[in-house]
């Protein structure tokens, strides 16, 4: 979040409502120090978490992946992230949780009985939805990074953790080009994700997307995608592919919790765009937004529609 976008706005550090420009982490915070920490990115819409059990668990997993212990139960998390958003009279918001071994000044090996600190801030955005607006404004525009991604026995895949340097400098790249987003292989130059979405192709097929058991993190509106794709009876593959497997796609798109559904229009100059299937998910992805947020179905609370 840009500074100046602060504003008025309060976040949620260690306990405690605090004013987004006076909220602070200790200088020897291990998240700070050293990327010891996981987080979640949580779409808030009409005031409810969307998919917060999905979010929940992954936050878990990331966690256990860096014997880092949470310090409190899911529903305390998830209320300090309504009370944040309530306080700053938000219905429609971005939500960072975030989770730090907290602070130590005893070096690189991490203590032994850690004070873990909770953080969440927020971000405005506008409804999403059926009748929302789209928040990634225009289609994608990838670029293929020589930035490659992170071997998952070198640093775990699936945990989310606060060490973002790698889809950073795959960012960086992008910088001499007209694209906004990179596209990022695996050390054997297979597909793996974008820096910051996971990523889809279409051909008359079906649906394709990189396997998880490369360095794929798992991504939950991926998993929406492939819950939405299920039901419709839409194959889905996923596996190993190369670059031009992407390029000569008759639709792509990435998917990302803020961002949901963004159709690709170009991948290294070359024209893909969206299409049919990306249209009929992203209606469908809406569909499930307003019965688990908008329309009153939600009633146990954790941003996924009940019933069938």
């Amino acid at each position: 979040m840009a500074e100046e976008a602060t504003g008025d706005l309060q976040y949620h550090v260690d306990g405690e409502l605090v004013a987004a420009d006076e909220a602070t982490v200790s200088v020897h915070d291990r998240g700070f120090a050293y990327g010891d920490a996981v987080f979640e990115t949580i779409r808030v819409y009409g005031g409810v978490p969307f998919r917060w059990d999905a979010h929940a668990d992954r936050l878990r997993a990331s966690a256990e992946a860096l014997s880092l212990p949470v310090p409190l139960s899911d529903a305390a998390l998830r209320g300090r992230i309504v009370e944040t958003v309530a306080a700053n009279d938000l219905r429609e918001a971005a939500v960072k949780l975030s989770v730090t071994r907290g602070p130590d000044t005893r070096g690189l090996t991490p203590p032994t009985d850690p004070d873990p600190t909770v953080v969440v801030t927020v971000s405005p955005l506008a409804p999403g939805g059926s009748d929302g607006d789209r928040a990634w404004g225009e289609p994608a525009r990838l670029q293929t990074a020589k930035t490659r991604r992170v071997p998952d026995r070198a640093l775990p895949a699936g945990a989310k953790t606060h060490n973002y340097l790698n889809p950073i400098l795959a960012r960086l790249e992008t910088r001499v080009s007209d694209a906004d987003e990179a596209l990022v292989l695996d050390g054997e130059g297979y597909v793996a994700e974008a820096a910051a979405a996971n990523l889809w192709f279409v051909d008359e097929r079906g649906l394709y997307t990189p396997s998880l058991e490369g360095p794929v993190l798992p991504g939950i509106t991926r998993e929406t995608v492939v819950e939405i794709a299920e039901s419709e009876g839409i194959p889905v593959t996923e596996g190993r592919f190369e670059p031009d497997d992407v390029r000569d796609a008759e639709e792509a798109f990435l998917t990302s919790s803020i961002r949901e559904i963004r159709p690709v229009e170009t991948v290294d100059g070359v024209a893909v765009g969206g299409g049919p299937v990306t249209s009929l998910l992203t209606r469908l992805y809406d569909a499930r937004v307003d019965a688990a947020c908008y329309d009153g179905d939600d009633t146990d609370g954790d941003g996924q529609a009940n019933g069938p």
